[in-house]
């Protein structure tokens, strides 16, 4: 008990694991997507509570400083309008993950829960999805290169609605069909508010480098810099691929010492109570495309937490 545990597995097993550590009184930092249903995330969210635990999503993309410069300005910008996110990985990935795509997850789960977490990060307590809409593209994973029953690239639009009533729409696309290219993952956002935008290309930093050995490619350090130092070392401790592991770990060592409760770190960490958003966003994708594109509405309690995610009209 006090001890922590870090969970890197196919999708499916998260609950299952981490449900396993909290009721051993360990705390708990686990991959995105944290868990594949509303009602998983909840039921773990509840074991958390009753055992004292911190339970938290390692989304790096809130330790990156211009993702997290522009979640700062986002909310300066006046009611929410529009949000876009484009995602992708090589087509071999779908080779590295035959064993579990389509099978334990899908592209969306798996790459669409970067920008779904960032975007509810972002106008958290502003705005509040309301129903999702999914979309797939099909043909090259069930190719005969590949053989695998699964999506494609997966578009999720989801309506939101502000505090005041106005509405916004946000539409999330995941693809593992990309050819071979200067970047391992594109990955860009637009947001649009009341009073301002904002665009990000988080793959592009205006860094390249190009060698006999590898070719063309767009380094970014800023995520983890493997090049050791003179002496040899490790020298990535600043990357916030880095960070995002080291804030839990703080994080964990503040709650054994007595500094602080598991509760009072939701607007540090994406804690499993931060998070509930990302997986009801999902879920209800997951669930429109498996019922031919039909809505999905999120309920929520009073407090303002989503309890459920059910058919819509």
């Amino acid at each position: 008990p006090g001890d922590l545990v870090t969970i890197f597995t196919p999708d499916d097993t998260h609950c299952e694991i981490a449900l396993a550590a909290v009721e051993r009184g360990l705390h708990v930092l686990v991959t995105k997507p944290p868990v594949k249903t509303l009602e998983e995330h909840r039921q773990l969210l509840a074991a958390a509570r009753e055992q004292g635990v911190l339970v938290a999503v390692e989304v790096h993309k809130r330790w990156d400083p211009i993702y997290a410069d522009a979640r700062d300005r986002i909310r300066k910008l006046g009611d929410f309008s529009f949000f876009t996110s484009y995602m992708s990985q090589p087509k071999g990935q779908l080779e590295t993950f035959r064993h579990w795509a389509g099978k334990s997850s899908d592209i969306s789960y798996y790459l669409n829960s970067h920008h779904v977490d960032f975007h509810a990060w972002a106008v958290r307590g502003m705005a509040l999805p309301r129903r999702v809409t999914a979309t797939a593209s099909t043909g090259v994973a069930t190719s005969p290169r590949f053989e695998i029953e699964t999506e494609d690239t997966i578009t999720l639009t989801a309506q939101w609605e502000n505090a005041n009533g106005n509405l916004g729409t946000a539409v999330y696309t995941a693809s593992w069909i990309a050819p071979k290219s200067d970047v391992h993952s594109q990955q860009r956002f637009f947001y649009m508010g009341h009073e301002g935008e904002i665009s990000v290309d988080q793959a592009h930093r205006g860094y390249s480098v190009t060698s006999d050995s590898d070719g063309y490619a767009s380094a970014n350090p800023l995520f983890m810099k493997y090049t050791p130092d003179p002496r040899g070392n490790f020298a990535g401790q600043g990357g916030y691929g880095y960070r995002s592991f080291e804030a839990f770990v703080e994080a964990v060592q503040a709650v054994g010492a007595g500094e602080c409760n598991p509760e009072d770190l939701a607007d540090r960490l994406a804690t499993i109570e931060a998070t509930q958003t990302m997986t009801a966003i999902l879920e209800a994708g997951r669930r429109s495309l498996d019922d031919g594109g039909r809505p999905y509405e999120i309920e929520y309690g009073e407090a303002g937490e989503p309890l459920a995610v059910a058919g819509g009209s």
